[in-house]
C-alpha cells in the first residue's frame, strides 16, 4: 500500500491523525525548549519546514500528547502542561497591496488566537491590542504564553523592491514586534522564523535577549531532512524507486544524495535535503526534477547580482564571514548573504582560524536551476528553440560530438535578440558557461592551472573539453595557448578522450565565429 506523503501539509495535527508519513524531530525540539531561556530566532529558506516546526510546537505547548505517541518527546520526561499559544503567521497575502492588508493580517492573527483561547481583543491599536492579549491569556490559563511567529520578514521581502512601502511596512512591524521585549515577564517561549534577519527592524535591534540558533551546529537538522532520516524514514520510497527503474541501490541513493541533498547551515560539516523537493520527488516516482527551485523565481536576486557586478562565473566558492549574515541592510544589501538565505548557496566549507565560511551551490537542482533562470536573463529570451538547441549542445558533448555541440552554440546566440549590447568576452564566456551548467554538466570556469586560467572545461563520463574563448584574437591562437600552456596536463592519465577547443567571437555577426578542435586519449 502506498504511504501517504505529507505535501504541501504544514499542519502537525493533520500529519498525525491523518496517517501521513512524519519524520521525528521531536528529540531536537526537546533540547530546544528545554535550553531557551529567551526569543528564538530560526532563518531557513523557503519550503524547509519551518511552518510545521512552529505547528508541531503549538500542539506540544498545548499539551496535545495523544499527538505524540510513539515520539521521543512522547515518551520523554516533558511535562504536559496546558499552555495559552499565540500563533502569527505572516506567509499568506500580497504585501504590495499595502499598509491595509499588514494591519489587516495581523489584527486576523491576533482575533484567530483569541478565539481560540475565548477571549476578546481588548484595546485600539494593532500594539495594545497584542500586548493585552499576551496578559490576558496568562491571566486566564495561570500560565506565561508561548508566542510562535512564522515567516516574521514576509511583509518585508515582498515589498524589498518598493521603497517607501517597504518602510511603511517596516515601521507597523517595529511598532508590533517590540511588544515582545515589554512583555517578557509573561511570556514562557517565543519562536520566530523567517528567510533573513533585517538589522533594522526592532525585533532584533530591541531584544537584546534574542537567541539566533540559524548557525548553530546544535540544531542545523531543526528543519531539513539528514542522510540518516532519509534512509530509515524513506526506505520503503527508495525500494519501489529502485524496483521500478531497476537500478542499483547505491548509484540511486547516490543520484538522490547530489540532486537533493547538500544544504548546510553551521561549521558543522553535516546537510539536510530540502524536505519539499525529496517529498515530490518520491511522489513522482523517482523523477527527478526542480521541484524546490520552480515553486518561486529569483528575479529579484539576479537583479542584485547584476546591480553588484557579480560575476557568474565566479559564484562558486565564496568567502564571507559571519558578521556579513549579521549585516543585512536593505539599503547596502550584499548578494552572497541574501542568495545564502534564500537557499540558492550555502555553506561548503569553514575555516576556523579565520573565521570564514565558503559558499557553493547547495545541490545539482539549485546550481542547473539557477543556470537556466541567469541564462534566461542574459539572452533575454524565453524562446524554446534557444533552449532546445542549448539541450543539444549537452547531448552532444556527452556523446563526444563536439562539432554538433558548438553548431548548436551559434544557434543559440543567433536567438539573443539583436538590442543586447554585446562587445565582451566575459559575455559570450558567461552564456557557455551557464548552458553546460543548466543540463547538469560538470563545467569549471577561470579554472587555474599552474601557467593560467581555463576559460571553461567540461568532464563528462567519457570525454573532457577545455575551451579558449578569443573576442579579439582567433581560433587558432585560442588552441594553440592550450597546448603551449599544457591546460590539459594533469588529465592526461585519467582515461578519458581529450578535446581542445579554441574559438573566436565575431563581434559584427554577435555570434561564434571560427573554432579548431584537437584531440586525443588519456593514458
Amino acid at each position: 500500500m502506498k504511504r501517504k506523503l505529507p505535501l504541501g501539509i504544514q499542519d502537525f495535527a493533520k500529519i498525525r491523525e491523518a496517517g501521513f508519513v512524519y519524520v521525528d524531530k521531536t528529540a531536537r525540539i526537546y533540547e530546544l525548549i528545554t535550553a531557551s531561556a529567551g526569543p528564538v530566532f530560526l532563518s531557513r529558506p523557503r519550503r524547509f519546514g519551518k511552518s510545521l516546526l512552529c505547528s508541531t510546537l503549538a500542539a506540544l505547548f498545548e499539551g496535545r500528547r495523544e499527538l505524540f505517541t510513539g515520539l521521543f518527546i512522547g515518551n520523554s520526561d516533558w511535562q504536559w502542561k496546558k499552555k495559552p499559544v499565540i500563533e502569527l503567521d505572516l506567509n499568506p497575502g500580497n504585501y504590495h497591496e499595502g499598509a491595509d492588508l499588514l494591519n489587516a493580517m495581523l489584527r486576523n492573527n491576533l482575533e484567530t488566537a483569541a478565539s481560540k483561547m475565548d477571549l476578546s481583543l481588548r484595546g485600539t491599536v494593532l500594539p495594545e491590542q497584542f500586548m493585552n492579549l499576551i496578559i490576558d491569556a496568562k491571566n486566564r490559563f495561570n500560565a506565561r504564553a508561548v508566542i510562535l511567529i512564522d515567516e516574521y520578514d514576509k511583509p518585508l521581502l515582498s515589498t524589498i523592491d518598493d521603497a517607501g512601502l517597504y518602510k511603511c511596512l517596516q515601521n507597523i512591524l517595529k511598532g508590533f514586534y517590540g511588544v515582545l521585549k515589554s512583555a517578557d515577564e509573561y511570556l514562557e517561549f517565543v519562536l520566530i522564523t523567517g528567510v533573513t534577519k533585517f538589522s533594522q527592524v526592532s525585533v532584533f535591534s530591541e531584544l537584546n535577549n534574542l537567541t539566533d540558533i540559524s548557525f548553530n551546529p546544535d540544531y542545523y537538522d531543526l528543519c531539513g531532512i539528514t542522510q540518516e532520516e532519509l534512509e530509515i524514514n524513506f526506505e520503503p520510497e527508495i525500494t519501489g524507486v529502485i524496483t521500478e527503474i531497476n537500478q542499483n541501490k547505491q548509484e540511486y541513493t547516490d543520484k538522490l544524495k547530489h540532486f537533493y541533498n547538500g544544504y548546510r547551515f553551521s561549521e558543522k560539516a553535516a546537510t539536510v535535503y530540502n524536505p519539499y523537493g525529496l517529498l515530490n520527488h518520491f511522489f513522482n516516482k523517482g523523477k527527478f526534477e526542480s521541484y524546490w527551485y520552480s515553486t518561486a523565481t529569483p528575479a529579484f536576486l539576479i537583479k542584485l547580482i547584476d546591480e553588484q557586478k557579480i560575476d557568474i562565473l565566479d559564484l562558486e566558492r565564496k568567502t564571507i564571514t559571519i558578521r556579513d549574515f549579521q549585516r543585512f541592510n536593505v539599503d547596502k544589501m550584499n548578494a552572497l548573504p541574501v542568495l545564502y538565505q534564500a537557499g540558492y548557496l550555502t555553506i561548503a566549507g569553514y575555516n576556523r582560524e579565520t573565521e570564514t565560511f565558503i559558499l557553493d551551490y547547495p545541490n545539482e537542482e539549485v546550481r542547473a536551476s539557477f543556470a537556466d533562470s541567469l541564462l534566461e536573463h542574459y539572452i533575454e529570451t524565453g524562446n524554446d528553440e534557444a533552449y532546445a538547441y542549448a539541450r543539444k549542445i549537452n547531448a552532444s558533448l556527452i556523446q563526444g560530438n563536439p562539432e554538433d555541440a558548438l553548431n548548436a552554440l551559434r544557434s543559440v546566440f543567433a536567438a539573443i535578440p539583436y538590442d543586447i549590447h554585446i562587445k565582451q568576452e566575459k559575455y559570450y564566456q558567461t552564456i557557455v558557461y551557464l548552458i553546460f551548467r543548466m543540463f547538469g554538466l560538470n563545467c569549471l570556469s577561470e579554472l587555474r592551472t599552474a601557467d593560467g586560467r581555463i576559460d571553461a572545461l567540461v568532464e563528462t563520463n567519457k570525454y573532457i573539453y577545455c575551451f579558449e574563448f578569443k573576442l579579439t584574437g582567433t581560433a587558432e591562437e585560442a588552441l594553440k595557448q592550450i597546448e603551449s600552456k599544457e591546460y590539459l596536463l594533469q588529465w592526461k592519465s585519467g582515461g578519458k578522450k581529450l578535446f581542445k577547443i579554441g574559438i573566436d567571437f565575431d563581434f559584427e555577426k554577435r555570434n561564434i565565429g571560427n573554432w579548431r578542435i584537437a584531440s586525443g586519449s588519456s593514458a
